[in-house]
């Protein structure tokens, strides 16, 4: 698999944690070790932007985790409006 950033792997969390999600199912869609899927969900909760309900066990995007999906999506649709060909190079 190809080095990913923080936020492209948050990105993933927050997709499959959308419509509610357990850690084993989040775990498995953002391709992480255990280890790792808990040091996100603990910044992710301690940012707000996904929620644990105690009485189903499932985690849940917040309505900031929603806007970050979107600013996400957006910023990668800008990204790729650029044909790769055509990237200049800086001049020193």
């Amino acid at each position: 698999m190809k080095y990913r950033s923080r936020t492209e792997i948050i990105s993933m969390i927050l997709d499959s944690a959308t419509a509610g999600a357990t850690k084993t199912k989040i775990m498995y869609k953002a391709y992480l070790s255990y280890t790792q899927l808990k040091e996100y969900l603990s910044f992710l909760e301690g940012n707000e932007m996904i929620m644990y309900e105690q009485g189903t066990q499932l985690y849940r995007v917040t309505d900031k985790g929603r806007k970050f999906i979107n600013v996400y999506s957006e910023i990668g649709d800008m990204m790729s409006l650029k044909p790769e060909g055509n990237i200049p190079k800086l001049v020193i």
